[in-house]
């Protein structure tokens, strides 16, 4: 029973982290800092979705890769179910897509390294499938070569400064693109402190009882 709660868990988090992330990636972030316009770098969705990478590395300390893969699937299918809701099908679409092949590599490379000093999986992991995740998402959101899987977002693929700041133009979207990378970045570095703070609350059960 307390195996059963502990997945459950994970999986409405790792919904809510999807569904949230899907739906605040279509609002850029207002306003300017230092001369540069934030809508032509970020979006509010660059600072949710980390934390899904979280709940995987959680859930794969505690269970192993193999219940981790079932919550990344979990989440995968509840989430985009309820983002075709919440935000365009494109969206979904390349969020689903995204989301899954970085999970699935985070998964990868944070049991590889599981056994080295305890900062280096969680991190190693989620800077890596973040910037797979960021280059599928972004691609597939709003490139044109991807029309054919849905309206895009004019506003995206209008040409602007890359990263506000440099002559050369290119589609908004490529520098939401980095933009949004540079907080997963620092974000993923974030995550390590409660990653760090529930190592003790989360820790690993016997195989028997994970599988």
């Amino acid at each position: 029973m307390q195996y059963l709660r502990a997945t459950a868990l994970y999986v409405v988090l790792m919904t809510i982290v999807v569904v949230a992330s899907n739906f605040l990636v279509q609002f850029p972030v207002l306003g300017s800092a230092f001369g540069i316009q934030l809508s032509d770098l970020l979006t509010w969705g660059a600072f949710i979705y980390p934390a899904a990478f979280l709940v995987t590395d959680l859930t794969n300390r505690q269970f192993g890769p193999r219940i981790a893969r079932r919550v990344v699937f979990a989440g995968f299918v509840v989430g985009i179910a309820i983002s075709y809701h919440t935000s365009m099908p494109r969206i979904a679409i390349a969020s689903g897509t995204a989301y899954l092949v970085g999970q699935l590599l985070d998964i990868s490379v944070f049991n590889q390294l599981r056994r080295q000093t305890w900062w280096r999986a969680p991190l190693a992991g989620s800077l890596i499938g973040s910037m797979l995740d960021t280059i599928l998402f972004f691609s597939l959101s709003f490139a044109l070569v991807f029309g054919f899987l849905g309206a895009n977002d004019e506003f995206a693929i209008g040409s602007a400064p890359i990263l506000g700041v440099f002559a050369t133009e290119a589609p908004r979207w490529i520098s939401w693109a980095i933009g949004d990378f540079v907080v997963k970045l620092l974000v993923g570095l974030v995550m390590l402190l409660p990653y760090g703070a529930l190592m003790s609350v989360v820790k690993p059960m016997p195989p028997a009882k994970a599988a």
